[in-house]
């Protein structure tokens, strides 16, 4: 009997610090990132990862993987839908081919302002926006700034939608993209962001539009001369979850997650700001024309058409959008 006790307590000598261990064993999960270490975005990602970890006393890393490493927008979404990569940060219009109403976001001169924006995310809407992810694999964390979107080109000064037309505009592979273009009288032409450059460069393509870091950041300013600070749109980015990563999480930590991707908004934000300024600031030293469009009721006018032919959903959001004060 005393060598059975002998044994039993040598085996929990053995076991109770094994158990301990694998208990202290954090949890780690990964964020896929496009833009590289530094951008505005990623480094509101690393806020997030660090309230996360503060919060959880260490239990919970988030590894946030800057630059594409873990594969272009289109197949991190697709990984994440399946758990095989557990957090991204993306462009809001792939996963409005999910849930269509997300397309409201990417209306044209939807928004009065930046303030207006946000008091929408971070309201009902944007949390309701969040929520509608989850039947289809995703889990709705928080959103970022992505800035406001403007043309630039190569040929002139363009102050009004009419003095676009005949140009051909580099756009993103989306139909309210080709529609906006198209409203404006001028050639919208799809291209890969990668060719931007040179496409500018030897006139395949008049002009692009973007928001001041990219047209910084991507060296266009160097090829394409004019800015009109024409803020067709605003669209934010986006955290989300994988639902089945995220599902083996206590609900606590859930809510722990989803609370520090909303407190990462204002750091985000202000560095998004910094960002922005720093990047007028050297386009206008390089030379860059700056066309600042005060009044854009011309511009709203001329894009009208593309609200009626939105589905009710969309336009039915965009009247709620457009009532928040």
């Amino acid at each position: 009997m005393k060598r059975f006790i002998k044994v039993a307590f040598f085996m929990l000598l053995i076991l109770v610090p094994a158990m301990l261990f694998a208990q202290a064993k954090p949890i780690v999960l990964r964020l896929a990132e496009t833009h590289p270490k530094g951008y505005p975005t990623e480094m509101g990602d690393e806020e997030f990862a660090r309230l996360v970890n503060v919060r959880s006393n260490g239990r919970i890393i988030i590894e946030v993987y800057p630059g594409s490493q873990l594969g272009e927008e289109k197949a991190v979404i697709e990984q994440v839908q399946f758990g095989a990569i557990d957090l991204t940060r993306v462009s809001i219009s792939p996963l409005a081919s999910f849930v269509p109403k997300l397309n409201a976001f990417q209306m044209p001169y939807l928004y009065r302002d930046a303030d207006h924006m946000w008091k929408v995310l971070k309201g009902d809407i944007g949390k309701e926006l969040l929520a509608s992810l989850e039947p289809f694999g995703f889990i709705g964390l928080g959103w970022f700034d992505g800035g406001a979107r403007s043309f630039y080109n190569s040929k002139k000064a363009v102050r009004t939608p009419s003095d676009l037309k005949g140009m051909k505009i580099r756009v993103q592979e989306s139909e309210l993209m080709l529609d906006l273009v198209r409203s404006f009288g001028a050639v919208p032409t799809p291209m890969p962001y990668g060719e931007v450059y040179s496409g500018l460069q030897t006139g395949v393509i008049d002009g692009a539009e973007n928001n001041p870091p990219s047209y910084y950041s991507a060296s266009h300013y160097e090829v394409a001369k004019f800015y009109t600070l024409d803020e067709h749109t605003m669209v934010p980015e986006i955290i989300v979850g994988s639902k089945i990563s995220l599902g083996r999480l206590s609900k606590a930590d859930q809510d722990l997650i989803k609370q520090a991707a909303f407190d990462a908004i204002d750091y985000q934000r202000t560095q998004w700001n910094a960002y922005v300024k720093l990047s007028m600031d050297k386009v206008t030293a390089a030379g860059c024309t700056i066309i600042p469009i005060p009044d854009k009721t011309e511009w709203m006018k001329t894009v009208e058409p593309m609200y009626k032919k939105q589905p009710k959903e969309v336009q039915d959001l965009v009247a709620r959008i457009r009532a928040v004060k």
